[in-house]
């Protein structure tokens, strides 16, 4: 294990004597040299295994200065112990302070992000409930749609029970056909309106969601290290974790912490604004498909009102030939009586001319005579059968004038059935169906 580096702040306390050895000393060794010698043979075994007085002294030396060397050892030990312990303290306790300064900078920094977090969450559930409304609304209109779609196909059904000639492709029907074909795109819009409004709610959600982990993840870990930050050397929860400093490979930086809160917080602020930006998208096409339908919608009660004042005056101006036609009828009639009456009359005369020339064809002999009476009655029975030649065929021709007016007559009163027909169709059937029409609240998804 290494060893761990202190930081000394003072200076070590001088040494009383230099560490180092001494110089060795060199001693003479007595030998047996002559006669007057202490070493002889007979104190051989007696005098060479002891120390001399000098070796005695020195070996106490030895020990008086291992003795001072040893304590002096021992004190600067104790001194630098001391000042070690103390510089230590001071460092454990710097180091502690700095710890806890970290500590609550970092539970500044969580909370400021946590607060970020809740506030954006706050935010997408109110938006979303604001777009959920809203999509009540496109529910709602796209509701609404189907009375008038509706009442449109069933104006044109009825219209197709027209008899001829008033069976006709005019404006009504023309205007018809694009009310039809309008609220057929509009719903078509609308449902594509749904589902992009749907599918911005589930966005919503998710991004609720994940902003909901890391506001969560950001609570459990603020919890931790403001439970840390209370921690002191007189708490009792504290114990002995070894390994506690081995960092994790997965452990994020600083960087990459505040990196991945700011982009979730973007993501979701994205999608907020994208979200109040559909709303008002929704109700630009509200506003708008209210007023197109029911602009189309006095556009076809206007072609209504117009066609049947069409079909009204002509109706009247039909009956008005028809009361002159029936009244021409009566006139003819009499005139054919009349004519009858008139051939009737001159068949007596003619009767009696010819009865006059028969009669006078049997005078006998000279008196069968071309006399200016027989001229006259020649031209008599000549002049009544010209009259009667022109008599029928005046008769003839007033039969058929009067032939000729009631087939106008009834033609005209088959005409007025189909415009009465029409007009029944029009103004009782299309029209009283149309006063159904969705009011502009109900377009706009409001009821």
């Amino acid at each position: 294990m290494a060893q761990t580096d202190v930081l000394l702040t003072k200076q070590p306390a001088p040494q009383t004597v230099p560490a180092c050895e001494l110089p060795p000393k060199l001693y003479d060794v007595a030998c047996n040299t002559g006669a007057y010698t202490s070493s002889g043979l007979a104190t051989t075994g007696f005098r060479t295994a002891k120390y001399l007085v000098d070796e005695w002294f020195q070996n106490c030396y030895a020990h008086y200065h291992q003795a001072f060397a040893d304590r002096d050892q021992s004190e600067r030990q104790r001194h630098e112990s001391l000042q070690l312990a103390a510089e230590t303290e001071a460092l454990a306790r710097r180091t502690q302070e700095d710890s806890t300064r970290k500590v609550g900078e970092r539970l500044q920094d969580m909370h400021c992000w946590k607060s970020e977090l809740q506030h954006e969450v706050g935010e997408l559930v109110a938006e979303t409930d604001l777009l959920l409304a809203q999509k009540q609304r496109l529910e709602h209109a796209l509701d609404a749609t189907a009375v008038p779609f509706s009442i449109a196909t069933d104006n044109l059904q009825c219209r197709e029970r027209r008899q001829h000639p008033d069976l006709v492709r005019d404006y009504v029907e023309m205007e018809l056909l694009k009310e039809v074909e309008l609220i057929w795109n509009i719903q078509e819009l609308l449902k594509r309106t749904i589902m992009q409004a749907m599918n911005q709610i589930r966005l919503n959600r998710e991004h609720k969601e994940i902003c909901e982990m890391d506001w969560s993840d950001k609570v459990e870990a603020y919890n931790i290290d403001e439970t840390c930050a209370r921690y002191h050397n007189q708490s009792t929860e504290v114990q002995f974790y070894p390994h506690s400093t081995k960092l994790e490979e997965s452990a994020s930086t600083p960087e990459t912490w505040a990196k991945f809160t700011q982009e979730k917080l973007c993501g979701a602020e994205r999608e907020r604004l994208a979200s109040i930006n559909l709303r008002g998208l929704i109700d630009c096409i509200l506003r708008d498909i209210a007023e197109d339908l029911r602009l189309q919608c006095d556009a076809v009660n206007l072609a209504f009102g117009s066609r049947c004042e069409e079909l009204e005056d002509a109706r009247l101006k039909l009956e008005h030939h028809l009361h002159k036609t029936l009244r021409e009828i009566t006139d003819q009639e009499h005139n054919v009586a009349a004519l009858k009456q008139a051939i009737t009359d001159k068949e007596v005369p003619l009767k009696v001319a010819q009865t006059r020339l028969y009669q006078r064809s049997h005078r006998p002999n000279v008196e069968l005579c071309r006399d200016a009476a027989q001229f006259r009655l020649v031209s008599e029975v000549e002049e009544l059968n010209m009259s009667l030649m022109a008599l029928r065929e005046k008769l003839l021709e007033a039969e058929q004038s009067l032939r000729n007016l009631e087939y106008t007559r009834m033609s005209l009163e088959k005409d007025i059935t189909v415009k009465t027909n029409s007009l029944f169709i029009d103004r009782q059937k299309c029209m009283t169906h149309r006063a159904h029409y969705p009011t502009i609240l109900q377009l706009t998804g409001y009821q």
